[in-house]
């Protein structure tokens, strides 16, 4: 094995998109092995590989690491994507956070019934116009800096920029009322690392289709 960091997941973006990104903005190539097969994923079980039998797993120096904000933390960390002090690490927490919050409805979505894709997506937009976009407007004004935290390129920039874009596929003009959030994700998409991260070919994933959904549902057997 290569001293590269392998994810084992599905092929689709699911709790391990966010993981790709922030490798990816760190420059960090990496591995992927995507679950295909119900057997494969109680393998990985009965290896005693998987903590709390979930997914996704980042082997990582040394470490077979589950629970997706653990792992970000740590590459974060890692990476000194993650602020100078605790009180920028608290602070880069809560965006986070609240980010995550906005991208859990993204990442059900798909698995949404036919009938409530509409009202869903409703919900989407309005939370995100509403109650977390806001947030990121209001902090980009106020300090006047090209980054959310500490005026450096941090964990909470990476995630904005994967969830802006993420609600944008679904919503286009979704910022259209936040100048500064357009601002910041030209800024963040221009960035090397993310900018190569954004071209067709990397290990970025497309948004779910039907058969990403199938395949989690199989292997889950949700």
């Amino acid at each position: 094995m290569s001293g590269k960091p392998r994810l084992t997941y599905f092929n689709g973006r699911g709790r391990m998109e966010p993981v790709r990104w922030l490798l990816a903005a760190a420059g960090v190539e990496f591995e992927e092995i995507f679950l295909e097969t119900r057997e494969q994923y109680e393998k990985l079980i009965k290896d005693g590989v998987l903590m709390f039998q979930q997914v996704p797993l980042v082997e990582i120096d040394g470490m077979k690491m589950v629970q997706t904000r653990a792992i970000l933390s740590y590459i974060a960390g890692k990476y000194n994507l993650y602020g100078k002090d605790l009180k920028e690490r608290a602070l880069i927490d809560m965006y986070v956070e609240g980010i995550a919050d906005l991208m859990q409805m993204i990442l059900v979505f798909p698995f949404s019934p036919p009938e409530a894709k509409e009202k869903n997506l409703d919900s989407i937009k309005e939370r995100a116009t509403n109650r977390y976009f806001p947030v990121f407007e209001k902090v980009l004004k106020q300090h006047g800096q090209d980054f959310l935290v500490g005026n450096k390129f941090s964990w909470a920039d990476v995630q904005l920029t994967e969830a802006i874009l993420a609600v944008e596929e679904k919503i286009p003009a979704v910022l259209s009322g936040f100048p500064q959030l357009q601002a910041f994700k030209v800024r963040m998409s221009n960035m090397p690392t993310i900018k190569k991260f954004l071209q067709p070919g990397s290990p970025r994933k497309p948004p779910p289709d039907e058969r990403y959904v199938e395949t989690v549902l199989k292997v889950l057997k949700i």
